[in-house]
């Protein structure tokens, strides 16, 4: 099994209670990466989801910090209408509170009307650009999961003026591509705004959005994310990212909230 099937996996304890293991492999600085968290949260929370319905939003709060170790997901499926399917999930160790999430799952639907204004950006393919060496400790051990190829933006703490960032992400050893490695995706990359530092800081997520955008083909390739953040203020920043397919479909859009 690929380590990230083994970090999100879960098992029954009862009606609507799964455990999880949270896994050290994951962390950042203080503790495990947003993403991860979200896409082990989504793994409990489809087991309770016919499986034809198709995974359109994620949203998660994080309320508190875990620690390595097992947890528990809880799923109530609040809705389930004609096409669509509502479940909310809580994240728990040693009975705290660690983060809520809610989902809506649909059938599959006919567009009458398709538009796409966004456009992936035009940057070379990730076999024509070289893997760069990652200095000990500038990356949070999490990252040892994925490769890397830059190819947006400048580099953390390089001091930049714009929060822009970006280039082709997939995860090592292989693994295919489905809607529940999206939200690690969405967090994968060095945020955004360390660009526009000169010195390391932390930004810890308050809140992950995730929206589903583009039909998944399981297969192992590549996909191009660019993440922006263009407002820092209060003491919070957010960022917006966009993950494409090779092919230039565009998979999902994020945003996330963050203590800055």
């Amino acid at each position: 099994m690929h380590p990230f099937d083994l970090g999100v996996s879960v098992e029954p304890l009862g009606p609507g209670v799964l455990r999880g293991e949270i896994d050290k492999s994951w962390w950042i600085e203080r503790g495990p990466n947003g993403g991860y968290l979200a896409s082990l949260i989504l793994s409990g929370m489809t087991t309770e989801v016919d499986a034809v319905r198709i995974l359109r939003s994620l949203t998660v709060h994080y309320m508190a910090r875990p620690s390595e170790g097992g947890c528990e997901i809880h799923v109530s499926v609040e809705r389930v209408a004609r096409s669509m399917t509502f479940v909310s999930g809580r994240l728990m160790q040693d009975g705290v509170l660690l983060a809520t999430a809610q989902a809506a799952f649909s059938a599959r639907r006919d567009p009458t009307e398709t538009f796409a204004d966004l456009q992936m950006p035009d940057v070379p393919g990730p076999e024509d650009i070289p893997e760069l060496p990652i200095p000990e400790g500038m990356m949070p051990p999490f990252a040892a999961h994925f490769d890397y190829r830059w190819a947006l933006g400048t580099f953390p703490y390089s001091g930049s003026d714009r929060a822009v960032t970006g280039g082709w992400l997939r995860p090592k050893g292989g693994r295919a591509l489905d809607a529940l490695i999206l939200p690690t995706f969405a967090d994968g990359w060095p945020p955004a705004v360390f660009s526009r530092r000169t010195t390391p800081a932390l930004v810890p997520t308050i809140d992950l959005t995730v929206h589903i955008r583009g039909e998944i083909e399981p297969i192992d390739d590549w996909v191009l994310v660019r993440f922006e953040s263009r407002v820092g203020a209060g003491g919070f920043i957010e960022e917006d990212g966009h993950i494409w397919a090779r092919d230039g479909r565009l998979l999902a859009q994020s945003r996330q909230l963050a203590l800055y």
